[in-house]
């Protein structure tokens, strides 16, 4: 019954988010408009294989920028 309940509560705000998605949309840079499922979680498809990246993208998570000094 909560799985329920959550869902419902989800297909609402996925149809809104999509419906103020494609009021903003810009048509010469996305031609298909957006979907209920682009913004819903339980429905959203998965990809068939994990995203691959390089190894230098760690350094961006866990290496301390430094501030310059003002």
């Amino acid at each position: 019954m909560a799985d329920g309940r959550l869902r419902e509560r989800w297909n609402h705000t996925a149809a809104v988010l999509a419906m103020l998605a494609n009021a903003h949309r810009d048509q010469r840079r996305r031609a298909e408009p957006f979907g209920v499922a682009d913004f819903h979680p339980f429905e959203a498809p998965r990809r068939e294989e994990p995203l691959k990246v390089d190894i230098t993208v760690l350094r961006d998570v866990f290496v301390p920028r430094k501030e310059p000094n003002l």
